[in-house]
């Protein structure tokens, strides 16, 4: 079954808008795991407007599932971070300065010679690598070139489309994962996948091995709970 991987940004988020330590980020993520979450997925940024550095590196000791760093390659604080943290996986996003959220995937033509050897230092520190793409030919034809471990597929333009046609939207995900399977590329999938849109998605396509789900998961815990949330969105991935 496809993974979940929940995105505790949001958490910080709160507990950082009135100071001290509440909500319990570590807290958090230990009861996500207990309630079925596969992992825990955060996104460091230089502000620290939500994860923080020092969270990452507290968090390393206590998750006992899989953790998943993603952020921004370019900036050497965020390599140093995961160099020395080492989690089971660094997803790199093509974040610009003071991004508010990711919003593309890589250039993986462009950028061929920076992502091989960005890639060539996180893996011979023994971390899976996964990068971030959109559902492009070319984009994941060039993934496979830089040695990475997987892609993770940038799920906005088919959250967008999903209202007015479900197929339509989920079409160049379906040949974009076919491709990389050919490539022999893991596949993760996030960005906006929600309670409405995500089985669909996975059914569709049943190589997926991972999603990583945040502002929308912690949107439904508020009217759910953060439990039976987690395995409401576990029963979409079946």
């Amino acid at each position: 079954m496809t993974k979940l991987s929940l995105n505790i940004n949001k958490i910080g988020t709160i507990r950082n808008s009135r100071g001290g330590n509440n909500p319990d980020l570590l807290k958090i993520a230990l009861d996500a795991e207990r309630f079925g979450a596969d992992g825990i997925t955060v996104h460091p940024r230089p502000d620290e407007r939500h994860i923080r550095y020092a969270d990452v590196r507290e968090l390393k000791k206590i998750i006992t599932t899989e953790f998943n760093i993603e952020g921004n390659c370019r900036e050497q604080k965020f390599i140093d971070l995961v160099l020395e943290v080492k989690p089971h996986q660094v997803t790199l996003v093509p974040d610009a300065e003071n991004q508010l959220t990711s919003d593309h995937g890589w250039n993986t033509l462009l950028h061929q010679d920076y992502l091989k050897e960005i890639i060539a230092v996180f893996k011979n520190a023994g971390i899976r690598t996964s990068i971030f793409c959109d559902p492009v030919k070319e984009m994941i034809e060039g993934a496979a070139s830089t040695g990475t471990d997987r892609i993770e597929l940038y799920t906005e333009q088919y959250a967008n489309q999903f209202p007015m046609d479900k197929w339509k939207a989920v079409a160049h995900y379906v040949e974009a994962a076919k491709i990389a399977k050919q490539l022999d590329l893991g596949i993760n999938a996030g960005h906006d996948l929600d309670l409405n849109n995500l089985a669909f998605f996975s059914k569709q396509i049943p190589e997926l091995d991972e999603v990583s789900i945040g502002h929308a998961l912690i949107c439904d815990s508020i009217y759910f709970g953060l439990e039976n949330t987690i395995q409401l969105y576990k029963r979409q991935l079946k």
